[in-house]
């Protein structure tokens, strides 16, 4: 089995890529009107319109409506991110660049949909014992 991508589902696609390929640099490919991705190496963020989800069940899944899933992208320095990333989610800083406790440096922010997005370094285990 493999994990292969998180899929967000939005009423506004054009609007959520924009934010992401901005946001990451990553250039999205379009299959349809309703449906793009953004590949890494890793994993892929694939986005669609609410009219995609009318293949699957009612009510499967609502548009900008996530309050329990975090989308996590690992960066080589969170703080260079944090300072690219000006201008274009000022307003939606949930925190800004800290050391976890577990060794990760996060920045969360919010995305247009409201989906709550961790860039986040791993910071080396010897650091964070200088750090007291």
């Amino acid at each position: 089995m493999d994990f292969v991508s998180i899929r967000i589902i939005t009423e506004d696609p054009k609007r959520l890529v924009s934010f992401y390929e901005q946001a990451t640099g990553i250039a999205a490919t379009w299959y349809t009107d309703d449906f793009a991705e953004l590949a890494t190496p890793s994993c892929t963020l694939a986005i669609a319109h609410r009219r995609t989800m009318e293949l699957f069940p009612a009510g499967a899944a609502r548009p900008a409506d996530n309050h329990s899933v975090i989308i996590e992208f690992r960066v080589a320095d969170v703080d260079a991110e944090y300072r690219k990333l000006a201008g274009i989610v000022d307003t939606s800083i949930v925190q800004k660049p800290t050391t976890m406790p577990w060794g990760n440096r996060s920045l969360l922010f919010r995305d247009p949909d409201g989906n709550l997005v961790n860039y986040f370094t791993r910071v080396a285990i010897d650091k964070l014992e200088k750090r007291g």
